[in-house]
């Protein structure tokens, strides 16, 4: 048996609990099926970025790339390079970072803004695109980057890839 002191104890919290939770479920109509909840959604914005009206095949917000219209050829290499490495998802950094390292020397200004672009899109896209897991979409079926990265993909001289280094 339990001191008094416990007991009074265990039946306040108890009965506090309970009255808590019989006002959640307390309705002006005197339907006690439906609660009624007192408080007010603490991150409103939430609803907006997740409505029920968004489309589950583009899940990823569509933001425009930031524009770089004084950038060096030389420092948009760079910043290729590092983009290339630094994506966030293993598989998709060591395969780009391993294209990147092989073919981005010798790029053209054109090539350089294709593959730009190209890292604009979700990792995940890039990958199975390169793993021939998903197919190609409309926007990316003529791009000559987007295809070497293919052949690269396949591997086929059976190297063993690791990271490059960041600094040359």
């Amino acid at each position: 048996m339990l001191p008094i002191i416990a007991r009074r104890t265990v039946l306040y919290s108890s009965k506090r609990t309970l009255t808590y939770s019989a006002s959640l479920w307390n309705n002006n109509n005197g339907d006690s099926k439906k609660p009624v909840h007192k408080y007010q959604d603490p991150f409103p914005d939430l609803a907006i970025r997740h409505s029920p009206n968004m489309d589950i095949e583009t899940p990823y917000a569509n933001l425009e790339p930031i524009p770089r219209p004084n950038e060096s050829e030389d420092k948009k290499r760079a910043r290729l390079l590092y983009q290339s490495r630094k994506r966030g998802i293993l598989e998709t950094d060591l395969l780009l970072s391993t294209f990147a390292k092989q073919h981005l020397s010798t790029f053209s200004m054109a090539q350089l803004e294709e593959y730009d672009s190209l890292l604009d899109e979700p990792d995940w896209d890039i990958f199975y695109w390169a793993t021939f897991k998903k197919p190609h979409p409309e926007n990316w079926k003529n791009s000559k980057v987007l295809e070497m990265i293919c052949q690269h993909a396949k591997n086929k001289d059976k190297k063993v890839l690791r990271m490059p280094d960041l600094s040359q």
